[in-house]
């Protein structure tokens, strides 16, 4: 064991210019792009032509942000592996965005979530989720990543956090403005490639300085490495994580257009299918590389973590910048701090560019549906600009949150996604349903998520007690994904009732928007009049390797969480 232990690293040449390297490949890929970008089609949906692995890759980059190498190592610090059913689960998720939701969406030639929701239901619904979705873009995602770039530069190499944070930005800016979703995509190709690999390294260095994986068993507790914990858990409830967190998985995974956009690019079913399964095996590995290396870090340098009553890691999140500044020689410093940039940039990128998506197409496009193709990019490119200043507002504000900063993101989710879901699932499977069933649920649903919001809120400011009714403390005190599966049943019961208590949306317009109108010829005229795109089918040979890798996904995932439990 180690007594001195180092708080910050002074990069060198070689680490300079390993991060000098990845900013060079970086903007060549984005102004390569850039060029190119002439159509919205080319500009939202990189021409539709983007294969599995680009697209895989670029889904899980979207996903993992700095936030997740904080807040992942800081829960495995303070809990062990639990946080970990997070990133499994989304397997399963990704499995369902592949077989159930992608046929669905490519075959409604829709460039926008909220277009399949007017396609399916009506304008206010996608007027909603546009609107819902743009707001919880600025308010967590991007607030959220910088908060957590901000820390783990300033902890690593001493940066001061607002000069970490505009330069991250801009920079993010300069290459999503230029290049739209092919720049995004392909940069997030290589972000992966440098995160993956970086993670990997500090691992097995961390393991190699604890004594393996048994000597890590040895130094924590045993509950650190049991992932099914007891339904009154506070943190990690069984029946919430089984339960309630699919319903923000379906949300974020199959119905966010950060993800889905990705997958539309797809140049046909076959691709769009494989690279979710991609997509799922990337998301088996951050519970060895991110989540692990909080547990390796407390084994290793314990006398820098604060410890509660009963014993829990209080200040979890120095967990992954501590293992850097102490483990990783130079050179290697700079590989984490470009794979650590990476996250950042790979997931800002893709808020930055499904943000401009949504605003061009769901609002600019709506009040101007004969905008040429050259202004629908242009005004595209302005938009982005706009969530880039609308970052940048956010620097000054960033120290202000939270360090719980994990499970601040995914309670704020839990709030709301579960009628999103609920009429994303229950529209694709029941025709009867309508617009104004749908739009009540979706505000039935943003009534409850905010009160439950604004009663924590309180809650905390108080420092608990603050609700002294029966049913007021229920509400507070539940679960965040507890509350969720609560919100997710509400919001259904609400969707189905007021549909059936008013009439049925015709039938020809649900052609190919629900399971039993799948096979009608769809009308492929897009909303907004683009050109349609008609996506080549999966062939029977990529179906029989689609089923055998989805199998294999599945199988291992269910092994981990035996061996795990």
């Amino acid at each position: 064991m180690q007594t001195l232990h180092l708080t910050h690293k002074v990069l060198s040449t070689t680490d300079l210019v390993i991060i000098g390297l990845y900013f060079c490949v970086v903007f060549a890929i984005g102004f390569y792009f850039s060029r190119k970008e002439r159509t919205s089609t080319d500009y939202f949906l990189a021409s539709r032509n983007v294969g599995w692995f680009a697209i895989g890759a670029s889904l899980f980059v979207s996903n993992i942000s700095t936030e997740h190498f904080i807040g992942l190592a800081g829960s495995g610090a303070s809990s062990g592996l639990a946080v970990g059913h997070f990133e499994w689960l989304a397997c399963f998720m990704l499995l369902i965005l592949g077989w159930i939701f992608v046929p669905f969406y490519l075959r409604s030639n829709v460039f926008t979530m909220p277009e399949f929701l007017e396609r399916r239901f009506n304008r206010s619904c996608a007027t909603y989720l546009a609107s819902i979705s743009v707001i919880a873009y600025i308010f967590t995602k991007i607030s959220v990543h910088l908060y957590a770039a901000a820390v783990v530069l300033e902890r690593v190499v001493g940066w001061s956090p607002i000069t970490a944070a505009v330069i991250l930005v801009l920079a993010t800016g300069v290459y999503t403005i230029a290049g739209g979703l092919a720049a995004v995509i392909y940069t997030d190709l290589v972000q992966t490639l440098i995160l993956v690999a970086g993670a990997v390294v500090l691992t097995i260095l961390g393991l190699h300085q604890v004594g393996g994986f048994g000597a890590l068993r040895a130094a924590l507790p045993p509950d650190y490495f049991h992932m099914i914990k007891p339904a009154s858990d506070p943190d990690f409830p069984w029946t919430g994580i089984f339960f309630g967190a699919p319903i923000l998985g379906v949300w974020y995974w199959c119905t966010d257009q950060v993800m889905v956009q990705r997958v539309l690019s797809a140049r046909s079913e076959g691709h769009a299918k494989a690279a979710t399964i991609f997509a799922g095996f990337l998301k088996i590995l951050p519970v060895f590389i991110l989540v692990l290396p909080g547990l390796i870090a407390v084994a290793l340098y314990r006398d820098l973590f604060k410890f509660g009553a009963n014993g829990q890691v209080l200040n979890g999140d120095i967990a992954y910048p501590t293992l850097i500044v102490n483990l990783l020689p130079s050179g290697l410093v700079g590989m984490m701090i470009a794979a650590l940039l990476a996250a950042l940039m790979g997931a800002m990128s893709a808020v930055f560019n499904s943000a401009s998506t949504l605003v061009t197409l769901d609002f600019y496009k709506k009040y101007r549906p004969n905008a040429s193709e050259r202004s629908l990019v242009n005004f595209g490119r302005i938009a982005t600009g706009s969530m880039v200043l609308l970052g940048l507002l956010w620097v000054p504000f960033i120290h202000l949150i939270s360090s719980q900063l994990y499970i601040y993101l995914q309670s704020v989710q839990a709030y709301i996604s579960p009628p999103i879901a609920a009429c994303f699932i229950l529209g694709i499977l029941w025709p009867r349903l309508n617009g104004a069933g749908a739009i009540t649920s979706l505000l039935t649903g943003f009534g409850l998520g905010t009160t439950r919001f604004i009663m924590e809120l309180k809650e905390r400011a108080a420092g608990g007690h603050y609700f002294t009714s029966a049913l007021s403390g229920w509400i507070v005190n539940m679960n965040f994904l507890h509350y969720a599966i609560f919100m997710f049943v509400v919001c259904s019961a609400v969707l189905i009732v007021v549909s059936l208590a008013t009439p049925a949306p015709e039938r020809k317009k649900l052609a190919g928007l629900t399971f039993s109108t799948v096979q009608a010829k769809l009308d492929l005229q897009p909303i907004g009049g683009q050109t349609a795109h008609r996506l080549s089918a999966e062939t029977a040979f990529e179906h029989r390797v689609n089923v055998v890798l989805s199998l294999l996904l599945a199988l291992s995932v269910i092994a981990l969480w035996i061996y795990f439990r």
